[in-house]
């Protein structure tokens, strides 16, 4: 006797239908890219913002909805008004105010005199290395990073006659560390967020992985190290460098991240209010400015939540799971570690094959986040482990793509090709190798 397939056992058995709209935004996002790549418009992949391109997918995906109209509508807004996603984008607001404000204050500025006045003429790659690394562990951003770190870099490396791919490789590979290990990462809040884990559990997590492969490509950029030149003597402002040590401490020590990020916020203003040429006006205006900043993944993150629930709702997360399990059970068929390794390996294909699509690491966890916690879930994977290796596989790709954002930016301010900068990323290949040989070899409790 065959049984009818109701609504809820098509959401059991999963769909593809329901996945439809997903490939709509993948296809929108990556055809646009591409055009305008063989038009040679610079960051090809960023002129049509994935906002606006995911709005098609989310039209579809109420089309065809089993739900009547105004229950497709309900099912959409709920997933945007999910507890994760809502508590996701107040992160990013004061992540984006604390960075904006620490610039604007001259933290950038101070942290980077600092980490110049403190690196030995002969080893000015594995020193830019470690600047761009603590810079972008504070801020929570490779970008903005890139963009800080980036043209001193450029300098130095004129001046010293080393390689500007080189070059330009030890400081994306830093921004990349500092960015996949900060706790107030969009990345870092993604997958933490839809994990379900704490970020202090996640920052430890990662520094299982991070650190054998940052002291791997400290040695190999001190290998590769070539030419030198002494560094004028640079103006320290250690005031100016507290906020970004004191969110570290009281991130790492487990308080709130909200109570971080604000007391991050108010001591970056504080320093500038105290030189006397920063006002309260000028400090709320950074503030907003910082919520600006952020708009972007605000937006597509609410956008991607609502998308997810209606996908949900038809199956498609089902059926994604339901591949992968089988997927899984050919080449694991015994339980306990085993079958959380290959979970694990699992997430990490996920993340990896979606950042590649998407050329954004916090969308790609965003939208690869409820698979993975399904996954984590049946197999036994920890939600702060299952953050980690969310985090850490987006960030390779992120870094080892030619299209993605850093190496854009960085090869417009070094003046060379985005294929030659990420040449020189080792971290990323490093990290890739550390990654997939720490899954697979430690035991699991």
């Amino acid at each position: 006797m065959t049984h009818p397939v109701t609504p809820a056992t098509a959401k059991q058995q999963g769909s593809i239908i329901a996945l439809l709209p997903l490939f709509l935004f993948l296809v929108l996002f990556i055809g646009a890219g591409l055009y305008f790549q063989s038009q040679g418009v610079d960051f090809a992949f960023y002129q049509l913002p994935a906002p606006v391109a995911i709005l098609p997918a989310v039209v579809l995906a109420l089309l065809i909805s089993k739900q009547r109209l105004n229950q497709s509508i309900e099912t959409f807004i709920g997933g945007i008004g999910h507890s994760n996603i809502i508590a996701m984008c107040l992160i990013y607001l004061l992540a984006g105010a604390f960075a904006s404000v620490a610039k604007a204050t001259g933290g950038v500025d101070a942290t980077v005199a600092l980490g110049l006045s403190l690196i030995p003429s002969s080893l000015l790659l594995p020193g830019f290395f470690v600047i761009a690394a603590f810079i972008a562990t504070a801020m929570g951003t490779s970008m903005g990073t890139i963009a800080a770190v980036a043209p001193i870099a450029l300098g130095v490396a004129t001046e010293a006659d080393i390689s500007l791919p080189l070059m330009a490789g030890a400081v994306m590979s830093g921004a990349l560390f500092g960015d996949n290990l900060s706790i107030i990462s969009d990345t870092t809040i993604a997958a933490t967020r839809t994990q379900g884990c704490d970020m202090k559990d996640k920052f430890r997590e990662n520094l299982i992985f991070a650190l054998p492969a940052a002291l791997v490509t400290l040695v190999l950029f001190a290998v590769a190290g070539q030419g030198q030149v002494e560094l004028a003597p640079q103006q320290i402002d250690l005031l100016k460098v507290l906020p970004y040590l004191t969110i570290l401490v009281l991130a790492v020590a487990g308080l709130n991240v909200f109570v971080v990020l604000t007391i991050g916020i108010v001591l970056a203003g504080a320093t500038g209010l105290i030189g006397g040429d920063y006002g309260w006006v000028t400090f709320g205006k950074d503030i907003y400015a910082g919520f600006t900043n952020m708009q972007e993944i605000f937006i597509l993150s609410m956008l991607v939540g609502g998308l997810a629930a209606l996908m949900q709702q038809q199956g498609g997360l089902a059926f994604v799971s339901r591949q992968i399990e089988k997927l899984i059970a050919r080449f694991s068929s015994a339980k306990g570690d085993a079958s959380c390794r290959a979970a694990e390996l699992g997430m990490a294909g996920i993340a990896a094959a979606t950042n590649l699509c998407v050329a954004n690491n916090t969308v790609a966890i965003v939208v690869s986040g409820d698979i993975a916690k399904d996954l984590a879930t049946k197999h036994g994977v920890t939600p702060k482990r299952a953050a980690s290796i969310l985090d850490i596989f987006a960030c390779i790709v992120q870094g080892l793509i030619p299209y993605g954002a850093q190496a854009l930016l960085i090869a417009s301010t070094f003046a060379i090709s985005p294929v030659d900068a990420i040449s020189y990323t080792w971290y990323g290949m490093v990290l890739a190798l550390v990654a997939v040989v720490i899954v697979v070899v430690r035991p699991r409790n």
